[in-house]
Order: C-alpha cells, then sequence, then structure tokens
C-alpha cells in the first residue's frame, strides 16, 4: 500500500455516481471486541498446523507452494499495520498474544511484516539518530516476540523488505529530505541500494532470542519481498535533480553499451541531439508521440535496469545472506497501465504478486469485468505460484460485503496461492471505541472481519475447484515494449482481442513474453457468467442486480442483490429484507453441508458508523463518525437445503468476541428444508448445530 493508492481512493470516492438510497434507520450497533474473545464456538485456529514452518522451508512444487513433504500450502492473511489513531504497527508485548490468538481463530495463517522499515514508534528503525541504519531495541524486541507467538500458533509470515524508509542527514543519500520513500530510485541509485542490502542483512541476520533462529534461518517466515510496489516506468521523474541526472547518465551509459553505433546514431536523431551530446528522457506524454527507435530504446532501458536490480537483490539474499525462502520481487500494483514490461523481470524470480483494492462507493457485483477477480488475474504466470499481497474494499462502500468472498472463491477457482488483506491495525488502548477509523482496516469492521472466517474455511481447503481449463496467452517482445502505449481503455488486461469474461469461465495464465504474438480469443457472452466447474455463477442485469452464487460440497454463498435474483442452491436457500447482502454457509467439520453437524454462517450488508454523514450523492463521507460502529443486520431466513437425517437444527448467534448472544435459534423443519430466522439478535455470524437422528 502507498499514499499514491490512499490519494487515488479519495478521488475515486469523489466521481462515483451513487446507486441506491439505504434506509438507515435499519442501522444497529454491533462492534467487534478482539479483547473479550478468550474462546469461541467459531474458532477456526483447528486450521493451522502449528507450530508454523515446524517441518522446515515452504518451497515451491509443480508451480505452487508446498510444505517441505510436498503438500500443498495456501495463505490466508492480513497485514499488521498502524495508519488509524491509536493503533500500532507492532503491538506491547503484553498484546501480542491477544492479537496473534486473534488472527489464529479467525483462520488467518500468514501475516505480512509491512512498514518495519519506518521508525520508531511505528517500525524498527531507531528514531534517535541522525541516520536510519540501526534498530530500536524495544520494537526489535516487540517484532522478535510477536513473530514467536504468531510461529507457535501455526501463523506463517511474509518478511516485506523495503516498503516505507525514510532517509536522514547521515545515510549519506543525496536529497533524503525530498525523497519520501525513495519509490523508483531505489532500483537505481547505488547509495540507496547500498543501505537495502545492509538493511537486509542487519534484519535476516538477527538473532531472535525467542526462537533462537536468525530471520533468514526462520522456517515460519515463508516468503521475503524485496520491495513493495516499486517501479521505474517510462517518463519516470524525480523532484530532486541529482536523481533526474543520474538515471540520464546511466541510460545514456546503457545505449553506448547496449546499441551499435548505427542504432545510437538512429535514436540520437529521434531525439535531435548532436552527435556528442547526451539524449535525454522522454518526459510526460512524450512516449505516446516519440519515433518508435527512441522509445523502444528507452523501455528496453528500463526494462534491463529493473532486471538488473531484482537479480542483483535477489542474488545477495540468495547467495550472500543465504536465504532459503522463495522470494518476490515486487507486486504488479498498476492497473491502469500495461504491466508486462515490469514482469519481464518479475517473473525471473520465484513468485509472482498482485495487488488490488476496489475503489468507489459502488457495487462490484454489477461490473464482472473490472472486478478485483479479472484485474489480478492478469499477472498469473504459468509454472509459478501466483500471491496476492494486497487486496480490500476500503470503507466506506456501502457494498463492501461482496469483497471478501468473491476474492476467496475465485482465487480458488483461478489456483492462486495466497491472499492478505489490506490491513489489520491492533489497537493500542484495552478501552479504545470501536469504530471504522480506517478505510482499509478490517479489524473492528463487523463485516469484513468476520468473512474473513468463511473466507478461510473457503480458500485454504480449496472447497472451491481449480479451474478444469487454463488458457495459457504469449507475447512478443515488441508487445511487451509497446503495451504501455495502449490507451486506458484497454485496462486491465492491456490485451486487444481478449475477452475480460475469460477469467471468470477459466483459468488463465501467461507462458511467455517472449514468443509469438498474443492471438485474439472469442468467447460468446453469457449471463451469468459461469465458471468451468459449474460451482461459480456470475449474474448481471440491466436493472444493476447482479449476484454472485458460489456452489460447492464445503461451502456455498449468494454475494449482491439476493432479494431480486430468487436464486436457490443445492443446500442455501434465502428469504431476507435487504436489498443487498451476502451470505456464506460453510461446513466446519471438514464434511460436504449436506452431512456437516458444525456450520459457520456469515450475513453481511451495510456498515456504518455512529453518526457518519455522506455528502447528497453518496459519493464520499462529510463527517467519519464515532463510536459504537452499526450494522444493518441480515434480516428474513435461510434455509438449509438437503440435509441429511437431520433431527433437529439451531444456531447460535454471535456478538463481536465470538460469544453467543442470547438462547438458541430453532430451525423449523419445511418443505425445503430447514428454515431458520435471522437478524434478531443484530449480528453478522452464527454457528450452527446439526443433531442427526
Amino acid at each position: 500500500m502507498n499514499l499514491q493508492s490512499v490519494r487515488l481512493l479519495a478521488g475515486l470516492l469523489a466521481v462515483v455516481p451513487a446507486l441506491a438510497q439505504w434506509d438507515d434507520g435499519l442501522l444497529k450497533p454491533y462492534v467487534m471486541n478482539h479483547r473479550a474473545a478468550a474462546s469461541s464456538p467459531a474458532d477456526l485456529s483447528f486450521l493451522h498446523d502449528a507450530p508454523a514452518g515446524k517441518d522446515g522451508y515452504i518451497r515451491i512444487q509443480g508451480g505452487h507452494l508446498v510444505k517441505p513433504n510436498g503438500q500443498r500450502i495456501r495463505f490466508w492473511g492480513v497485514h499488521l499495520t498502524d495508519w488509524s489513531r491509536g493503533s500500532v504497527e507492532l503491538p506491547p508485548k503484553e498484546d501480542i498474544p491477544m492479537w496473534a490468538a486473534t488472527l489464529a481463530r479467525f483462520g488467518v495463517n500468514i501475516v505480512r511484516l509491512h512498514f518495519l522499515d519506518l521508525a520508531a514508534p511505528r517500525g524498527i528503525i531507531d528514531s534517535t539518530k541522525d541516520d536510519s541504519r540501526s534498530f530500536d531495541p524495544q520494537q526489535l524486541d516487540r517484532l522478535d516476540f510477536l513473530v514467536s507467538e504468531l510461529k507457535k500458533r501455526g501463523i506463517y509470515m511474509d518478511l516485506n523488505l523495503n516498503v516505507g524508509r525514510s532517509y536522514k542527514a547521515g545515510d549519506g543519500v543525496a536529497g533524503f529530505d525530498q525523497i519520501q520513500w525513495g519509490k523508483g530510485l531505489a532500483l537505481f541509485d547505488a547509495r540507496l541500494i547500498e543501505l537495502e542490502k545492509e538493511y537486509a542483512k542487519q534484519l535476516l541476520t538477527h538473532v531472535n532470542p525467542y526462537t533462537k533462529t536468525e530471520y533468514r534461518n526462520e522456517p515460519a517466515i515463508a516468503l521475503v519481498e524485496i520491495a513493495n510496489e516499486n517501479a521505474l516506468y517510462l517518463g519516470f521523474s524525480s523532484r530532486v535533480p541529482f536523481y533526474e541526472d543520474e538515471l540520464t547518465k546511466l541510460y545514456n551509459d546503457w545505449l553506448k553499451k547496449k546499441l551499435t553505433p548505427e542504432q545510437l546514431q538512429k535514436v540520437r536523431e529521434a531525439a535531435g541531439v548532436a552527435a556528442d551530446a547526451p539524449v535525454p528522457r522522454l518526459k510526460g506524454n512524450e512516449p505516446a508521440t516519440a519515433p518508435k527507435e527512441r522509445y523502444n530504446a528507452e523501455m528496453a532501458f528500463f526494462m534491463d535496469a529493473e532486471d538488473r536490480f531484482y537479480q542483483d537483490m535477489s542474488g545477495y539474499l540468495r547467495k550472500t545472506l543465504g536465504v532459503r525462502q522463495p522470494i518476490i520481487g515486487t507486486a504488479d500494483h498498476s492497473h491502469t497501465s500495461a504491466p508486462y514490461s515490469m514482469l519481464a523481470s518479475l517473473s525471473k524470480l520465484d513468485i509472482l504478486d498482485g495487488h488490488i483494492y476496489w475503489n468507489g462507493n459502488q457495487p462490484m457485483v454489477n461490473d464482472p469485468l473490472h472486478s478485483t477477480v479479472v484485474q489480478l488475474s492478469r499477472t498469473a504466470f504459468a509454472g509459478k505460484p501466483y500471491t496476492v499481497s494486497e487486496t480490500n474494499h476500503p470503507f466506506p462502500n456501502e457494498w463492501a460485503s461482496e469483497g471478501i468472498p468473491t476474492i476467496a472463491a475465485y482465487a480458488g477457482f483461478q489456483d492462486w496461492d495466497m491472499i492478505i488483506m489490506y490491513t489489520f491495525e491492533p489497537k493500542l488502548a484495552p478501552d479504545w471505541k470501536p469504530y471504522v477509523g480506517d478505510p482499509f482496516d478490517i479489524s473492528l469492521d463487523p463485516v469484513r472481519m468476520t468473512e474473513m472466517a468463511t473466507g478461510a474455511l473457503m480458500f485454504l481447503r480449496g472447497d472451491v475447484r481449480p479451474a478444469r481449463q487454463t488458457v495459457e496467452r504469449t507475447y512478443s517482445k515488441e508487445e511487451v515494449v509497446e503495451n504501455r502505449l495502449l490507451p486506458r481503455t484497454e485496462q486491465p488486461y492491456f490485451t486487444p482481442g481478449f475477452p475480460l469474461a475469460l477469467p471468470l469461465e477459466h483459468g488463465v495464465r501467461i507462458k511467455s513474453l517472449d514468443g509469438p504474438p498474443t492471438q485474439a480469443l472469442t468467447l460468446p457472452e453469457e449471463n451469468p457468467i459461469v465458471s468451468d466447474t459449474k460451482e461459480l455463477s456470475w449474474y448481471t442485469s440491466a436493472e444493476k442486480t447482479g449476484l454472485i452464487a458460489v456452489e460447492t460440497d464445503r461451502t456455498q454463498a449468494l454475494i449482491g442483490f439476493i432479494k431480486a435474483n430468487h436464486k436457490v442452491l443445492k443446500n442455501l436457500g434465502a428469504d431476507i429484507t435487504n436489498n443487498f447482502a451476502t451470505i456464506v454457509l460453510a461446513s466446519m467439520d471438514d464434511k460436504p453441508l449436506a452431512r456437516s453437524d458444525k456450520m459457520l454462517l456469515t450475513t453481511g450488508s451495510r456498515v456504518a458508523n455512529t453518526g457518519q454523514k455522506w455528502n447528497d450523492t453518496r459519493t464520499r463521507l462529510t463527517n467519519q463518525g464515532s463510536s459504537p460502529s452499526l450494522i444493518e443486520p441480515v434480516t428474513g431466513a435461510v434455509t438449509l437445503r438437503g440435509i441429511e437425517g437431520a433431527a433437529m437444527v439451531s444456531a447460535a448467534a454471535l456478538d463481536g468476541s465470538g460469544k453467543p448472544i442470547g438462547a438458541e435459534i430453532q430451525a423449523k423443519k419445511t418443505a425445503d428444508g430447514w428454515t431458520l430466522p435471522i437478524g434478531e439478535p443484530a449480528t453478522t455470524w452464527y454457528v450452527i448445530s446439526v443433531k442427526r437422528r
């Protein structure tokens, strides 16, 4: 996550039209209370094989992440960050066991250690010195203890190295007070790269006193990432002249080394410079109209610079430091432009990774072709694991209940290896008043947080089967270079002739970036768009009442405008009053729903804060509101269909700590199955028990 993404979110919220009027009279208080959750019938910590890494390092086999014995492992996780006022990146030691236990209960089995390179009290950098080259002892101790407590509960970690480091006078960095996090610069400037290696060595060779291992030798560290959302794009610019001059010099040195005298002369002529003058880099919108010789040369330079950086850094980690974990370069994170020039270097590393957010107060179920699923699917390569280390439906979004179940279902269908939500923000004060205070924080969101549990069951167990057919595409070298010139109307794939419905019907992967040109594909328009496994169906309508249906043996879900569609699944039906909602039913005992004795039901619609106010077009908030958080309960009834041999079906509504509220809710036997009233008491999750004859 970066500040550009935060600003983009704010801009999109200001322009997206509101699509519905909501009745705020339906909102009721409901708060998450992690500190009070000593035990819960919805505890999913049984999913984890603790301690994490007990058998050795995560490795790659058959294009996927596996345990040392070759058993497939998927990761479902969160970040720990502290953008909200009053939250912390690294909790106090006395709270760490509580937060680790909380994540385990919700089925989280990986935490992305993000923004560690911030200055204390947020990150581990010692803020008392005039450089950024030392660690704060107290913060480092908190990190060590956090790692040990997560490991103890079977939770792995994704260690992200270069994220948000800022620089000081003692670092010897040009323009240290103007470059913020050094985005782009850290990929080519020699001093910044030297500091990156120094940081990696200090952290990865540090011995954790609680686990007695160095981080480079810690099998609970599943993955290591070199950099977060970092890339060189054509038209790169810096406010500091030093880096502009440095990059231009590197470019001209590269031209002399890589091009023949005849080729270099053509580039000079295209740039309009004399034979002894440096070739200037393209600025702003110049790439769109630049002569091909000049554009292609500069694009090749950027690609080569990125490749050299990632090969150098991964080689340093692997060969010099002895890192044994799989390595990620950085994420494909800018979906308004073509990624293939960047992927040319990233695909040489162990894992491909992607980031995406659904921005704007609008329902994604009405726009399947530009959904987070389709956008993320463009990055996966054949023969390599694919991970998503950042995604979310940021608050305020009145349709956000659709996000987590959708990504869990389609990530399983696309056979991805990891999904991590950005973000979970541990609150520092024990008496913190619960409300949603940050767009990305799910920790106190009553819908997104409880949906993490059914999402964990669905994704970690592989309830949604991988696609029967995978469509592989190839790109020529020319396409890779020239795709950046395609207009934004070609987003997110930037592949003319590629039907965007394809990732919702089949698996999709990139086979090669050095092969035949991409061939146009044809796909008949269908409604619903049905996966080739027949387990996922995405319905759209002229009335803008989209719906996603998930129908597997162990998990079934209705996502979107349920009331308008009247869709009934094999084991799940719903008759609700809400216009928009998400209902997910998952077995908790690994049995098919028809024979399950214990199930988890999550029901989500709208989340708000007390006193929250929208503008007239419902595109942005004029008042964030305060505690307590509010939900629009999903009310009406769900019907459990085809439940074999049941003599009695009942449910316990749960509070924000995962404890039962009030008396058991009894289901009634009907011609359709067992009908269970929901919505009273107000909640977002239930544990269902089945007693059999």
